[in-house]
């Protein structure tokens, strides 16, 4: 069974800064695009960033852009997002997936999933 299982997240003040890991266990990362995405209370779960497996192309939404980095380490099977500048607006649970075809935002097309990490960015 493809397992993905994020840690990372925790309580920051607004500034501050945390990187999120995604390692999978039981498959090679380097097989897939691996997203980004976050859920805030009673918000939709939104795409936050994505890496291509290809030739590691990176996406970001225009929220994080300039604020976040994702990258991958194949060597470790691990993805992770470097998160800077953190406002509260940024609060949320945030998951890793893994995507068997090219960077998309549509959850849909994403096949695996990790449990997801609560960020919290407060004073």
């Amino acid at each position: 069974q493809v397992q993905l299982v994020e840690s990372g997240g925790g309580l920051v003040q607004p500034g501050g800064s945390l990187r999120l890991s995604c390692a999978a266990s039981t498959f090679t990362l380097d097989s897939y695009d691996i997203g980004w995405f976050r859920q805030a209370p009673g918000k939709e779960r939104e795409g936050v960033s994505c890496i291509s497996n290809s030739d590691g192309s990176t996406y970001y939404a225009d929220s994080v852009k300039g604020r976040f980095t994702v990258s991958r380490d194949n060597t470790e099977n691990t993805a992770y997002l470097q998160m800077s500048s953190l406002k509260p607006e940024d609060t949320a649970v945030y998951y890793c997936a893994a995507l068997d075809g090219i960077c998309s935002n549509s959850l849909d097309n994403y096949g695996y999933w990790g449990q997801g990490t609560q960020v919290t960015v407060s004073s």
